[in-house]
């Protein structure tokens, strides 16, 4: 199965985030975008990619006790920025964003331990995907939009492990499924 680990926004935090996503979508040049469904909003921590079944109960260990060791932390969503010339649009952190860091090192580490594959390692960049592109789309004035957006800080109090199963209709707007299968508090939160 398909996974990462990731910090989801409580529903408050994605309503402020769906009124300005929908403020963003009416400024010129947006029709380019795919925009990233409210289910699909998420800080990823890790990316795991294709996971043997096998692998995920000592991968879902490691990260109860990555989760365990963490306490929570501050986070807001607060301005954005692109990737790719504009391929990807997204919205940027703020609040204790060296701990999301810390959690993100962490989640990745559990993976490497579990064995899951994971690559080459790359320096964190927190950031919530909010519409891609598969060609270069003038995203300025979004980013620009975004730069004044500040979003209410809310208590990250848990790590989630999501499964993504990737449309395969082809039918123009389908999205990505997302659902998490485990959940761990952060330094034994809630």
């Amino acid at each position: 199965m398909r996974l990462f680990a990731a910090v989801l926004p409580p529903d408050d935090i994605a309503d402020e985030l769906a009124a300005e996503t929908a403020r963003l979508r009416t400024l010129s040049g947006t029709d380019g975008l795919r925009w990233t469904a409210r289910p699909g909003w998420h800080f990823t921590l890790a990316f795991y990619g294709e996971v043997d079944d096998g692998l995920v109960p000592e991968l879902s260990a490691r990260l109860e006790r990555a989760a365990h060791r963490h306490a929570p932390f501050p986070l807001a969503v607060r301005g954005g920025g692109q990737f790719g010339h504009g391929r990807v649009l997204w919205a940027g952190a703020a609040g204790d964003v060296p701990a999301l860091r810390l959690l993100a090192d962490r989640a990745e580490a559990a993976g490497r331990r579990a064995g899951v594959e994971m690559g080459e390692h790359r320096r964190y960049r927190a950031h919530l995907t909010l519409a891609r592109s598969r060609d270069a789309v003038d995203t300025g004035p979004c980013v620009e939009a975004l730069d004044a957006f500040e979003g209410r800080t809310w208590a990250v109090e848990e790590l989630v492990l999501v499964r993504s199963t990737l449309p395969r209709s082809g039918a123009p707007g389908e999205q990505p499924r997302y659902e998490p299968v485990g959940r761990w508090a952060l330094g034994g939160a809630g």
